[in-house]
């Protein structure tokens, strides 16, 4: 199969693309993400015919956030969207005349980093995505994973804190409330709220409170040698770590693929997170320790991942 489309879904826009057999996207374009149902899944489709429109397509991957189904056709639950049993892959078919398949968005993303990014060589990958919340994807024996009900890899709701901090999902003491771009902001707010002779840089950039700080201020003044905002990222990196220690137990991969917006910040973030994971990793001294890689293709990781398993089928 030639030329597929990928289509990720953000909370803003939906981005689409034109992605060849080597992973290279030819063409993009986004449309706004409308809240209503059909207007969304209008302008899903919307966003494929403006981005085909020229090329010889084949079939389109679509990446959604929530659970879908082990045919890859209906997503059954999306937290952020009004999705229910969404029979996506038929109304989307039904707009613009072609193959589709549906993935989880982290899923996709994994798969693409897997094809064409970081996984490269390895043929047992687990990709986590630290960013609002935390995702992942599962590679083993150079197969996407998805369990008998197409919802495996949910790693950001592993309960890691019985009785802990409250999650989005419901469940109370998941990964995610310690590990993702959420937690990195309440640790900051927290400690500068504490120490505010710690955080003067991580204040400044905002409006001198500690409720006034932002994700981006975080990073912003760890680079900056502010020892609040460098605390609150090992702290994260702690979790982290610790959680890839456990994914180990049960997988046993050759490497780790941490994307997400949190990655960005490099070694800041994989440095302590690295050091974190071999700490917990059970018998440590006596076996390999899979690699913990950055995550290649940044944002575009969905989009050409899901892009691919259409072309896969």
């Amino acid at each position: 199969m030639g030329l597929t489309i990928g289509v990720d879904i953000g909370g803003t826009k939906i981005a689409a693309g034109v992605v060849d057999e080597e992973g290279s996207i030819l063409e993009t374009c986004t449309v706004q993400t409308p809240h209503a149902t059909e207007a969304l899944t209008e302008a899903i489709a919307e966003a494929v015919r403006t981005v085909g429109a020229g090329h010889h397509v084949e079939a389109v991957g679509i990446g959604a956030a929530g659970y879908v189904d082990e045919k890859r056709a209906t997503v059954l639950f999306a937290p952020n969207i009004d999705w229910r049993h969404e029979p996506l892959k038929d109304k989307v078919e039904q707009r613009v005349g072609l193959p589709v398949v549906v993935e989880n968005d982290a899923n996709a993303a994994a798969w693409g980093e897997y094809r064409f990014g970081a996984g490269q060589g390895h043929s047992d990958v687990i990709c986590i995505t630290l960013g609002t919340g935390l995702g992942g994807g599962i590679i083993i024996g150079n197969k996407l994973r998805r369990g008998r009900f197409g919802v495996a890899a949910e790693f950001g709701h592993i309960r890691v804190v019985p009785d802990g901090l409250l999650c989005g999902c419901g469940s109370q003491g998941c990964w995610e409330q310690y590990a993702s771009g959420r937690a990195l902001l309440r640790y900051a707010r927290q400690r500068a709220f504490a120490t505010p002779e710690n955080a003067q840089i991580l204040l400044s950039l905002g409006d001198g409170t500690s409720e006034g700080i932002e994700g981006r201020h975080v990073s912003e003044a760890a680079r900056q040698g502010d020892p609040v905002a460098i605390d609150s990222f090992r702290e994260l990196a702690r979790w982290a770590g610790a959680g890839l220690a456990d994914l180990a137990s049960l997988f046993d991969p050759s490497a780790f693929i941490v994307g997400g917006g949190v990655s960005d910040e490099g070694e800041l973030v994989l440095g302590p997170i690295r050091k974190s994971f071999r700490r917990w990793l059970v018998g440590n001294q006596y076996r390999p320790h899979a690699q913990v890689l950055a995550a290649q293709l940044g944002g575009k990781a969905g989009l050409v991942g899901a892009a691919d398993l259409a072309r896969q089928g």
